[in-house]
């Protein structure tokens, strides 16, 4: 307070004595006596005002943001620009589903206990696809036994319950269903009648598409990779007097005979399941005397390798000694891929020559070999076979087969319960699928699988 008093009076002493500054600047606090208009002191000097700043440029327009939807349990979605609003709120309150609601009802001998694990396998590979994926879709598994009359029992009650029908599974069932009066639902067997693709055989039902692994189509198929290698070449086709070796080697034979090229076969002894090693000995004598253009194997792995090693140079033909036999330790093959002489031979065979399942043979008997299989077994990285997975416990490749098939019969049967007529393909687990059910004729259905050769014992997938 005495420092605001004492600078008011010095104003006034100021302005009274004629001192030019409002300040006491002078010692004292006060203006010297006689400093007037002769000591006051200069002025300070005069700061030119402030120019007002530029105006800083306008703001960029930000780039709209990004929206990541999220779908919460209970939560509706908001409605998509791609899809009409109408039919998406209606779906979201529950008044329109995406897909209307399919029932599909399982038909397998689960109480067979000669296919009851093959069944299984299927079932486990169907379940596990719908598990995936199932689009509005309630399954219903049937169990039977292996009489047809039981099938065609269960069968009749499923239809009156069910939208689709998935099966039977055994060859002899299929048959009994084709040539019965009561299919009226949309049905997808799991085999092939007996002859079913050869010339004059009784075209399915119309309701009936038929989607088995046939190991006969294998072989027709595997005649066209083989012909397409080696144009208008000589045919060996070796087998036993297995039946199914039997079907293998005729329907090779017949579409080999289609492309206009030679064939000729050969079936050998197989007792207890090891090919006969005379006659070894003399199938090497006749084809040093006149070698085909390439052998057709319709036999199995084992069987295949005995005839690979037999064929190699390595291999003694002396009568006293014939050593073919895997049971006999054979010396191990050459390092080459293919052996030299007899065995260079090119050799081809079906799915039958790849064990899987880690129990191909680490040694290369094989090596070399041309054959087909399931992308399930040999293209492990393939998209479609990297989104299911596989059984926890391990099973042969037969079931690893039948597996994959439930996979993609489940996949068929969707498309086909949301869409009852048409023609779809599919990129299956068990093949390029291509299916025409529903268009008023016979359904038609075809499953193309990928070449492999055979490299350091294991399958190699080749191609596209």
């Amino acid at each position: 307070m005495n420092s605001v008093r004492l600078s008011l009076l010095c104003a006034a002493v100021a302005l009274a004595s004629g001192c030019s500054t409002p300040f006491c600047d002078a010692p004292g606090g006060l203006c010297a006596p006689g400093s007037a208009n002769t000591s006051a002191l200069p002025a300070p000097p005069v700061r030119p005002a402030a120019q007002p700043l530029p105006k800083p440029p306008p703001e960029p327009t930000p780039p709209p943001a990004e929206v990541f939807a999220v779908t919460l349990p209970g939560v509706s979605a908001a409605p998509s620009a791609d899809v009409p609003a109408t039919r998406q709120d209606e779906a979201a309150q529950g008044g329109l589903p995406a897909n209307p609601p399919v029932r599909m009802g399982l038909l397998l001998p689960l109480r067979s206990e000669t296919l009851g694990a093959a069944a299984d396998a299927v079932r486990a590979g169907f379940m596990a696809a719908w598990e995936r994926d199932r689009d509005n879709i309630t399954v219903s598994v049937i169990e039977t036994g292996d009489v047809a009359q039981d099938v065609l029992s269960a069968y009749a009650h499923a239809q009156e319950k069910q939208d689709i029908i998935v099966g039977p599974l055994a060859r002899s069932a299929v048959a009994a269903l084709a040539a019965s009066p009561l299919l009226g639902k949309p049905t997808i067997a799991l085999n092939y009648p007996e002859g079913h693709g050869t010339a004059g055989a009784a075209p399915l039902p119309p309701q009936m598409l038929a989607m088995g692994l046939s190991i006969e189509e294998e072989a027709r198929q595997v005649a066209q990779l083989a012909a397409a290698d080696h144009p208008n070449a000589t045919a060996m086709i070796i087998s036993t007097g297995t039946p199914w070796q039997r079907r293998v080697a005729a329907a090779f034979a017949a579409q080999w005979q289609r492309n206009g090229a030679a064939v000729r076969m050969v079936e050998l002894s197989s007792p207890d399941g090891y090919l006969s090693d005379p006659e070894l000995v003399q199938l090497r004598a006749r084809l040093r005397d006149d070698p085909p253009g390439l052998l057709f194997s319709a036999m199995s792995a084992d069987q295949t390798r005995q005839l690979r090693g037999a064929l190699g140079d390595n291999v003694s033909t002396e009568p006293t000694n014939p050593i073919f036999s895997t049971a006999d330790a054979l010396p191990p093959p050459p390092a080459p891929a293919q052996p030299a002489g007899l065995g260079g031979l090119p050799l081809y065979g079906t799915s039958a020559l790849n064990a899987g399942n880690g129990n191909n043979s680490p040694t290369q008997e094989l090596d070399g070999v041309r054959l087909l299989d399931l992308p399930w077994q040999i293209q492990r990285d393939h998209p479609a076979v990297m989104v299911y997975p596989h059984p926890v416990q391990a099973a042969s490749a037969d079931m690893e087969r039948l597996y994959a098939l439930g996979i993609d019969a489940y996949r068929v049967a969707r498309e086909i319960g949301h869409h009852p007529a048409g023609r779809f393909s599919l990129d299956g687990v068990t093949g390029r699928l291509t299916v025409d059910f529903g268009q008023g004729g016979a359904a038609s259905f075809e499953r193309i699988e990928p070449a492999a050769v055979v490299r350091n014992g294991v399958p190699q997938p080749i191609g596209p």
